[in-house]
């Protein structure tokens, strides 16, 4: 009996057919059986035209028809006998082949009709191998490599290119098939040669995984995803990124996301990679593979970015338009310059004054692709700045810009003159402005500024870093982002780091190194979170940490300087974190002594700190750091630091709470109160939150925190709050309280009696006010002798009180002093009522108002401690530094003011005792210059300059306890001195006051001269 089969691949793709509703899709394969006289194309044409019913999962049935369909095999069978062929674009399937050993193009012979799939599409496979024997590559080994890779399905050639040389072990192979093999079976064959050779064969193979990646090119700064699928669960996978010159392994970073959820019932294994913010650096073929055994399944697809400039530099000559007259025009050239690329652009020009006008074509040089335009700056002054901006527009019309502003020096504005450093010409600039400048020393890149602070130039601030360690600078960012993010890498930027640090640096360039390499540090800081790296990387980590530090920094500002030392320790810290340890039990440098710990008891030292950790379980990692801590920023109560810093992680620990205890040196010339601290990387200084001071003593001190961090020990630099000082103050401020109460209650009292002059009314108006406000100053400052108690709103109130009233306090002094020296110097012109009020009222109550409101708006608005927490007070940093100068200063003023009021007093009192030389009158001028001593001393507030020379003394010096005290007793007493020489001292108030104590009058008896009448009026 003769017969014909005719197998039909009917669905997607080949022959597929479809519902009515578009979105069900269905894939067969249809067998015929027919006598040997009906053609394929017969069944073909009556399949098209016919329409099947069909049942879908959920039992309801569809009609479908068939919208396409492909002959895919056609067998002979002539009774036992069959002879089967696959059609044009189709091969045995691998059950065909490895069961039926039909593995070619041929018909197949053997009853193989049962089989399905029968025959499958054709897909490109190759396969690279290499043979890595342990004896010489012969003949016989070609020959048994030979015959086993034939037996693959599908085999289109075969090229067997070993051995290497001569005396070679090593051989490679090559092979191109058309099917997609099955995984076992080839690991089989591989398996078997390994044994037949005695070596090891590693095998990639590509057509065996399918890629899915974005279609053309991708925009600018997009999130493009690619994904691999293979069939079979492999042991492992993973992505690399080719370039033109360069090839990466992809890992975790901030721009590559990889991606193993996607697996689906037909695709056992699957790795996508998702990018962000993508630039032309990213452009490539990408790579994935699916390694099992010493089988390695690849493909690969090419990712193409619609660029953009990723940097554009901005140039302009000249670098300053100095313009000599307001009807002159200056031409600028400026310059535009990006990398050199293929992709062309839409460039335009903008400049401020002006319409938008297409760029000429640009220049290839060795610098890159330069675009040049030519500006003209009119000399006419304007407020409006002057600015060219530069627009790229790619295919996928996205924009990117750059602007450089061009300075303009007008004629009468304020500039700095042309200069000339180290050999460079900084060219006259306008007041503000900063000068770039592009040129740096040979074997480096980069830039140096200078800014304008009219009329001189501030100091040269360099960027120049050295070439090779710049590239190192571009490795640690790749890692970071996932670009080339392996241990290998990893190597290779910690040994550049090494080669490249500065060691005992000093110098701009040096400097910038320092900058470069602590960016390095944070960089690999970052990627070391999502890349593990192991312990060999430690000893360059720690040479390199250790040779930054040997400088002092000095040669950049004190901001830059506290950047640095913290991003360094943040860094420093979380590498020792995060690289993981295996055997090794520390490393040490000249200024970095790194060790690990692990087991329950953990007790270690490292420059002499010793470190003692109480935990169940994990690795304690401890690095102590010299010549840090001068460079971190301190503004932690009134303190100076020690030499060293610890800083201690715990890494496989579960322990919900830790305790660990640290025993630091100490020197003998330190002061004994200490405190124990930690570096606080949220507010970039130090805190004491979680650690408390254990014991102290001559040799060590030790603390204990409840947390691991970075920690210190702080000493005050003066023990200058003690209990002595303290219970004087405060029974000093209570007597001072009591003494003003009295003595407002007794102005009250006299007021109407004493106050016939307009001279007494300006007297006692002042001296009532200066009472007034020394009593608040007081309270408050009575109120806030206890910070810790205080909640942080209240501590804020009392600074403000204090502030306000001090200095008003001070400026009613400096009213009474101005009305002084007016009366003495301009005796018949007297001081009208009115404008001693309303000049007064301005000095004593406006100007303390808004030196307190502008001071606390600035610190504010800047992002500045306006008050310290710690004591209640105006924070103090460093001279000309801190808000407490928004006191130091008026109150100085007015104390220099004040002195010299005195002083024409003095003076004044010599003078008129000339014409009568005789002893008793010589006699009378010292008692009536010691009056104006004793008296005016206290209500012009004179005892503080003993304050301002406590900020010069020595704390170590015994003037500095002899001045501390006596001003804490002066100024703490300060309320009953007033009452003394401000009221008691006075005979017209003694009088009135025992009038009304007495009940009767003494009569007209003859009055003394008051206070201030004795200062300008002497007996004839």
């Amino acid at each position: 009996m003769f017969s014909r089969v005719f197998i039909f691949l009917i669905g997607a793709m080949f022959i597929f057919y479809q519902v009515i509703v578009i979105e069900d899709f269905y894939i067969a394969e249809l067998m015929v059986e027919s006598n040997i006289s009906l053609e394929a194309e017969t069944v073909l044409s009556i399949l098209n035209k016919t329409g099947v019913n069909v049942q879908d999962s959920g039992g309801n049935d569809h009609t479908v028809i068939f919208s396409s369909s492909e002959l895919v095999a056609e067998c002979l069978i002539i009774g036992k006998e069959s002879n089967c062929s696959c059609s044009k674009g189709y091969s045995w399937s691998n059950q065909v082949c490895y069961s039926h050993n039909c593995c070619r193009d041929a018909p197949c012979t053997e009853n193989v009709t049962h089989i399905t799939p029968l025959c499958i599409a054709q897909t490109p496979v190759f396969i690279n191998g290499t043979v890595l024997t342990t004896a010489i590559w012969d003949t016989t080994k070609t020959n048994k490599l030979k015959a086993e890779l034939e037996k693959l399905n599908g085999l289109l050639s075969l090229n067997i290119t070993g051995p290497r040389t001569t005396s070679s072990v090593t051989a490679d192979f090559e092979a191109a098939l058309n099917v997609r093999l099955d995984n076992s079976m080839l690991q089989q064959i591989v398996t078997t040669l390994e044994i037949q050779l005695g070596g090891v064969i590693w095998v990639d193979t590509q057509g065996m995984v399918t890629i899915e990646g974005p279609l053309g090119s991708v925009c600018y700064k997009s999130e493009p995803k690619l994904i691999c699928k293979f069939g079979e669960a492999t042991a492992s996978a993973g992505w690399n990124m080719t370039t033109q010159f360069e090839r990466f392994e992809l890992n975790n970073g901030s721009v590559v996301k990889l991606e193993y959820n996607c697996t689906t019932e037909e695709h056992k294994s699957c790795v996508a990679v998702r990018l962000s913010n993508v630039t032309g650096k990213w452009a490539g073929t990408y790579e994935c593979g699916f390694t099992l055994g010493s089988l390695r399944h690849t493909a690969r697809a090419q990712l193409n970015v619609a660029l953009l400039p990723d940097v554009i530099t901005m140039t302009i000559d000249p670098l300053t338009v100095d313009c000599p007259s307001p009807t002159t025009s200056i031409s600028v050239t400026v310059k535009a310059i990006i990398s050199r690329c293929e992709e062309c652009y839409d460039v335009s020009w903008k400049p401020s004054h002006g319409d938008v006008i297409t760029a000429r074509p640009p220049q290839n040089t060795s610098r890159g692709t330069v675009y040049i335009f030519m500006e003209t700056i009119p000399c006419k002054k304007t407020a409006d700045p002057h600015f060219v901006n530069i627009t790229f527009k790619n295919k996928r019309e996205q924009e990117k810009s750059a602007q450089v502003d061009i300075p303009v020096i007008y004629a009468g504005d304020a500039f700095c003159e042309e200069d000339e450093v180290n050999g460079e010409v900084w060219p006259k600039a306008p007041a503000g402005n900063t000068v770039l400048n592009r040129t740096c020393p040979i074997g480096r890149t980069g830039y140096k500024s200078r800014t304008c602070n009219s009329p001189e130039w501030q100091d040269v601030y360099s960027y120049c870093v050295k070439e090779e360690l710049r590239k190192v600078v571009n490795a640690a960012d790749g890692f970071k982002k996932g670009l080339g993010a392996t241990q290998e890498v990893a190597n290779l930027v910690f040994e550049g780091l090494k080669n490249s640090s500065t060691d005992n640096s000093g110098f701009e360039e040096d400097m910038a190194d320092i900058f470069a390499s602590i960016s390095v540090l944070n960089l690999m800081a970052d990627g070391s979170q999502n890349v593990v790296l192991e312990e060999e990387v430690f000893p360059n980590l720690v040479t390199s940490a250790s040779k930054m530090l040997n400088s002092t920094w000095s040669t950049v500002n004190e901001s830059t300087r506290y950047l640095m030392s913290s991003k360094y320790l943040e860094s420093v810290e979380s590498l020792v974190k995060h690289i993981k340890v295996n055997r090794s039990s520390g490393f040490n440098s000249e200024n970095l002594d790194l060790k690990f710990c692990s087991g329950s008891d953990c007790n270690l030292t490292v420059f002499d700190i010793g470190v003692n950790l109480n935990q169940t379980d994990g690795i304690m990692k401890t690095v102590a750091v010299k010549n840090i801590m001068d460079k971190l920023k301190n503004s932690y109560k009134n303190v100076e630091h020690t030499s060293l810093l610890v800083s201690a992680t715990l890494t496989n620990n579960s322990d919900s709470s830790l305790g660990i205890q640290l025993k630091f040196p100490k020197d003998h010339d330190q002061s004994p109160e200490a405190y124990c601290v930690f570096w606080d990387i949220k507010k970039d200084d130090w805190s004491d939150v979680g650690c408390f001071l254990n014991t102290s003593d001559d040799n060590h001190t030790v603390c204990e925190c409840n947390h691991l961090t970075s920690f210190s020990v702080l000493f005050a630099k003066s023990d200058i709050s003690t209990k002595t000082l303290d219970m004087i103050t405060n029974v000093g401020l209570g007597v001072s309280i009591c003494s003003l109460v009295i003595f407002l209650f007794i102005e009250f009292l006299v007021w109407a009696a004493v106050v016939k002059s307009n001279l007494s009314h300006f007297r006692h108006t002042a001296i009532v006010n200066i009472a007034t406000f020394l009593l608040l100053a007081n309270c408050s400052f009575l109120a806030s002798t206890e910070p810790k108690i205080l909640s942080d709103t209240w501590c804020f109130v009392f600074t403000v009180c204090k502030h306000l009233f001090f200095l008003a306090m001070f400026s009613w002094m400096l009213c009474l002093s101005i009305m002084l020296v007016h009366q003495l110097i301009f005796v018949f012109s007297p001081l009208r009522k009115r404008v001693f009020m309303f000049l007064s009222s301005i000095l004593g109550y406006v100007c303390p108002i808004l030196i307190v409101g502008s001071s606390y708006v600035y610190y504010r608005y800047t992002d500045k401690p306006y008050y310290n927490p710690e004591t209640c007070w105006l924070h103090y940093e460093k001279l000309l530094v801190g808000s407490a100068h928004a006191f130091f200063i008026p109150v100085g003023t007015v104390i220099l003011a004040n002195l010299f009021s005195m002083v024409v007093v003095i003076v004044t009192l010599l003078k008129s005792s000339v014409p009568d030389s005789s002893k008793a009158n010589d006699k009378e001028t010292a008692k009536s210059i010691i009056k104006v001593l004793v008296f005016l001393t206290p209500v012009f507030g004179l005892t503080w300059i003993i304050g301002f020379c406590l900020l010069l003394l020595d704390s170590n010096n015994i003037m500095f306890t002899i001045a501390n005290y006596t001003f804490t007793i002066l100024n703490s007493f300060q309320g009953l001195f007033l009452l003394i020489t401000g009221c008691i001292s006075e005979q017209k108030v003694r009088e009135e006051l025992l009038k009304l104590i007495m009940g009767k009058s003494k009569g007209n008896s003859e009055s003394t001269k008051n206070l201030t009448s004795t200062t300008y009026t002497k007996d004839k």
